[in-house]
């Protein structure tokens, strides 16, 4: 998948002063569009559409201060129907406004070209078998929370303690499906997975299509197939490696790509540092790319 991605990214450079077709991007990559925006998050560190405007800007502001076009000519080359618009782009990226670098020769950002490759560290083993599961309900609560990389998310902690024994009662009740138990789920909001982008958190339990929802916030998810990991570590730290050994190490070498869907997430609560049980779903489907 890595040489594969490292293809589309070869076709997408080619292409900067051009409209993009992310469909065909993807295609390339052999992936649907939906993971490789996720898997380009996740390795990158940024957002695609993120990459693509600063590589953008990159090459215009060579061009800016080499003077030899007119900024008017820079803007329509890489896209941008007015010099507003692009004067608003390179600022973003810069810092500082194409017209004022061109005549004060402004030291300005560069955002280089990206290749991927598999770096082997260590050697732990990752734990996960393939589920095909049926359509069911999470019945819970829910909380807009900014993603947290690294420690312990505050706002989805303070989420959690805000949660009254009433409600945790009525969940358990509901809870008739697998993964069992009181869970956690996130659904993302954006293809983002940079640090601070926000998701809508979730505590709850996997509950039934039909099961009535008793004044609990209500998530309808879709039968399908899921990866699930296994994993032992010291809480939060170890379930955050986790998560990025998946979409760093596990996607881009095994056949799957991930899919729409919550990630859901079954641990026991631990104090800070402690070491857990804990248990990764994943939504996938499987990929076009062919493995040896």
């Amino acid at each position: 998948m890595l040489e594969q991605l490292n293809q589309a990214l070869n076709h997408l450079e080619a292409r900067l002063d051009q409209e993009i077709d992310m469909a065909e991007v993807a295609r390339i990559a052999a992936v649907s569009e939906y993971h490789l925006r996720r898997l380009f998050s996740a390795l990158a560190g940024m957002p695609l559409p993120v990459y693509v405007r600063r590589r953008r800007m990159t090459l215009a502001g060579a061009e800016v201060l080499a003077g030899e076009l007119t900024l008017l000519d820079i803007a329509v080359r890489y896209g941008y129907g007015s010099g507003e618009a692009f004067a608003r782009a390179f600022r973003s990226v810069h810092g500082i406004g194409p017209g004022e670098a061109r005549r004060t020769g402004a030291v300005l950002m560069a955002q280089p070209r990206m290749s991927f490759r598999v770096v082997v560290e260590g050697s732990t083993a990752m734990r996960y078998r393939i589920v095909e599961k049926e359509a069911f309900r999470f019945l819970g609560r829910k909380a807009r929370v900014p993603l947290v990389h690294e420690g312990v998310n505050a706002v989805a902690a303070a989420h959690v303690e805000s949660l009254d024994a009433q409600a945790i009662a009525r969940m358990k009740k509901l809870a008739g499906r697998e993964p069992e138990g009181v869970l956690s789920a996130a659904v993302y909001l954006t293809d983002s997975r940079e640090e601070g982008a926000e998701a809508d958190y979730w505590v709850g339990v996997a509950a039934s299509p039909e099961a009535a929802a008793e004044e609990l916030d209500v998530l309808d998810v879709t039968a399908g197939t899921w990866a699930v990991f296994d994993n032992r570590g010291p809480y939060p730290s170890g379930l955050q490696d986790l998560w990025r050994d998946v979409f760093t190490q596990w996607f881009p070498s095994s056949p799957y790509t991930s899919r729409p869907g919550p990630e859901l997430l079954r641990t026991q609560p631990v104090n800070v540092g402690a070491e857990t049980d804990s248990q990764l779903w994943i939504p996938v489907e499987r990929g076009s790319a062919q493995f040896g």
